[in-house]
């Protein structure tokens, strides 16, 4: 008996610890979707549904795939036309000069994780390389 209460604290204990990647990836989604909500949520809508025939959707958005585009989108802004599933929309994107590399990053694992499904966590040095490569 006492074998087994000792088993089930230390069963218990190693559940109860988390591994600190997966703290840290945890940590970016909460980050990433409080700044979706400050800084994208009023346009492209609280659940990623868009505007009308404003402003894309982010939802089944196929632009969200290419993670460097999206990093450089996030912290410069766009204009010009974008087409999604067969909308085309012509509002201009306000860039975010303010948001940290640490911010778009968050965020942009929250666009992952939120819209495309995927787990793939963005990091900052990737942010990094994108920023350096927009055109």
């Amino acid at each position: 008996m006492k074998k087994l209460a000792i088993y089930c604290c230390l069963l218990f204990a190693v559940m109860a610890c988390t591994d600190s990647d997966e703290m840290e990836y945890e940590i970016y989604l909460v980050n990433g979707e409080s700044l979706y909500k400050q800084n994208c949520a009023n346009c492209h809508g609280e659940n990623g549904e868009g505007l009308r025939n404003l402003y894309p959707p982010l939802k089944d958005n196929e632009h969200l795939k290419n993670t460097e585009h999206v990093i450089c989108i996030i912290k410069n802004g766009a204009s010009g036309e974008v087409s999604v599933n067969g909308q085309v929309y012509d509002q201009a994107m306000p860039a975010n000069p303010k948001l940290f590399n640490l911010d778009i990053a968050q965020l942009a694992t929250y666009l992952n994780k939120e819209f495309l499904e995927s787990d793939e966590k963005v990091e900052v040095s990737e942010v990094l390389e994108a920023l350096n490569n927009c055109k």
